[in-house]
């Protein structure tokens, strides 16, 4: 919902088209995602590890949020790319937040040594 409100905010004020294209693309990739899991698609396809795609995802999010929304609000041409770039930097707050949760579900999910029961 973040991300389609970011590329909402970014279309509708006219921001540059790098802003607009991140947001949509991190749009389309969440909503995938949000499809893979709903769908357990993860549990039918199991060539790929999915919450390390999903980590990787974010994580790679992240880093172009934040230049993209530091960019957005620096410049700030009206309210709509100063409202969008703020509302990227809440994204890139809740992709980091994902980073977190996934990691630790990966890191707790697995087996430790021989004392972990069977």
């Amino acid at each position: 919902v973040v991300a389609l409100t970011v590329l909402i905010c970014f279309v509708a004020s006219g921001a540059h088209e790098a802003c607009t294209a991140l947001a949509g693309m991190e749009t389309v990739i969440t909503v995938l995602f949000l499809l893979l899991y709903l769908l357990r698609l993860d549990v039918r396809m199991r060539c790929l590890f999915w919450p390390l795609a999903d980590i990787f995802n974010s994580v790679i999010s992240a880093l172009f949020l934040l230049v993209v929304s530091l960019f957005a609000i620096i410049v700030k041409t009206n309210k709509g790319t100063l409202a969008g770039g703020v509302l990227g930097l809440i994204l890139l707050v809740l992709c980091i937040a994902n980073v977190v949760l996934l990691w630790k579900k990966i890191s707790l999910d697995k087996a430790r040594g021989r004392s972990a029961p069977a």
